[in-house]
């Protein structure tokens, strides 16, 4: 999901320098039925692509999101790499040097149309290796219908927020505002909180990389949430640290929840329970927050096979506009590239119009730091620990001075 790709060097029918060269590529599942696994939209796509290079087959092996990274880990173990990985962490491979950097596998005019903070996020060492494939931002989705009942408006500072909340729980939600800490992806929750912090947030990491987890204004805001959220009830009967997001997107669906921090799928989700919800941003302590969330997914090219050229071929297809725009479309996902970004934004269809909350947010947006080798191990143990802090006896400092120390020690054991 992602650059406007051309190749220019393509020229015609199968001319890729080789011939009878099988690709293989591991991705996976945006679907969530078996009607519309990303089997089938990879599969109408090499088939395409076949038709125009007759000495290039495409093989494509689809995996669930809970298998998908660690297959890709057991084949490049076991020296079977494929030429290419639709995953979600790129790092250690391009630590390892089994990557292929992208500008040797891209046409400039592919490489030149990804979003920049995108394709910042995909370099290790100050070289691209992750290319961008799907991407989202969170916004706060909130339930009109329990909303008009407590006469709230949304929120646009922490203040508002707390009244909302408390507003919805003397009407009975059961979830007023939602708050998933639980191990399933409270890494996400965490930065979204993170970044809407004091003085513009500090997320996980400072401008330059260094974790910065512990700073004053993580400590100020964790406080905040188990003081003046968690504390006072205002999140549920599921303490965060039990709930996950699975769960509170399906109680959202399910009328429960009076606000949380969706990303797009929670759209079709909600729609089709018949809730009527509405989309703002994520609010701050004293007004709309200065970034975002972003959340990238990555292609990558192995070296292993040594099929650079088809790769790259095949990759320039892949990311072209009207691809990119297929992808995002049928999996609620935004694009990764300038060309079909813009093409959304101008679009008045529905489907388009629902992303287009998110799609706002994209371009300011911050994404995890996945360019460091440590991050996986940070994000596990963030997942971990992170509700802790929340919790009645829980100390917000402590928790966060633990996981930075957690941060500094796994930072200098993959950059020594």
């Amino acid at each position: 999901m992602s650059a406007l790709g051309m190749a220019a060097a393509l020229g015609g029918c199968g001319s890729t320098g080789s011939s009878d060269v099988t690709l293989k590529l591991v991705a996976a599942d945006y679907g969530d039925s078996a009607a519309n696994s990303s089997q089938k939209y990879w599969d109408k796509l090499a088939e395409a692509y076949e038709a125009k290079h007759s000495g290039v087959k495409v093989e494509v092996s689809v995996y669930s999101w809970n298998d998908v990274d660690r297959k890709v880990k057991e084949m490049v173990d076991a020296g079977h790499a494929p030429d290419m990985a639709q995953i979600g962490a790129y790092a250690d491979y391009a630590a390892a040097g089994k990557l292929y950097q992208a500008s040797d596998l891209l046409s400039i005019r592919t490489q030149a149309d990804f979003l920049s903070q995108l394709a910042d996020a995909g370099q290790w060492n100050h070289a691209q290796y992750g290319i961008p494939f799907g991407a989202s931002t969170r916004v706060l989705f909130y339930n009109k219908t329990l909303f008009a009942k407590a006469g709230i408006t949304p929120p646009t500072t922490w203040d508002e927020l707390a009244a909302d909340a408390k507003a919805l729980k003397d009407k009975g939600v059961k979830y007023p505002f939602a708050l998933p800490l639980g191990p399933e992806e409270a890494q996400a929750e965490t930065m979204q909180w993170l970044l809407t912090g004091g003085n513009g947030g500090s997320g996980y990491t400072d401008d330059i990389g260094t974790y910065t987890i512990d700073s004053a204004q993580n400590v100020q805001t964790f406080t905040w949430l188990k003081d003046d959220l968690v504390g006072k009830g205002l999140t549920g009967p599921v303490a965060p640290g039990k709930l996950n997001r699975a769960a509170a997107f399906a109680a959202f669906a399910d009328g429960q929840v009076g606000m949380l921090n969706g990303h797009p799928t929670l759209i079709q989700q909600a729609a089709q329970k018949g809730v009527k919800f509405g989309m703002v941003p994520m609010p701050g302590p004293t007004g709309k927050a200065k970034a975002a969330m972003g959340v990238a997914d990555w292609m990558m090219g192995f070296k292993q096979n040594g099929h650079a050229k088809q790769i790259g071929d095949f990759l320039d297809f892949v990311y072209e506009q009207k691809n990119v725009l297929a992808f995002s479309r049928e999996y609620g996902l935004l694009p990764v590239t300038g060309s079909a970004s813009n093409a959304m934004s101008d679009s008045d269809s529905a489907r388009d119009k629902d992303l287009h909350a998110f799609l706002d947010q994209l371009p300011t947006s911050q994404l995890y730091p996945v360019g460091k080798t440590s991050w996986a191990a940070v994000s596990a143990a963030v997942k971990n620990d992170i509700g802790q802090a929340v919790a009645p006896d829980g100390s917000p400092s402590a928790i966060l001075t633990r996981l930075q120390a957690t941060a500094t020690t796994a930072d200098s054991r993959t950059s020594g």
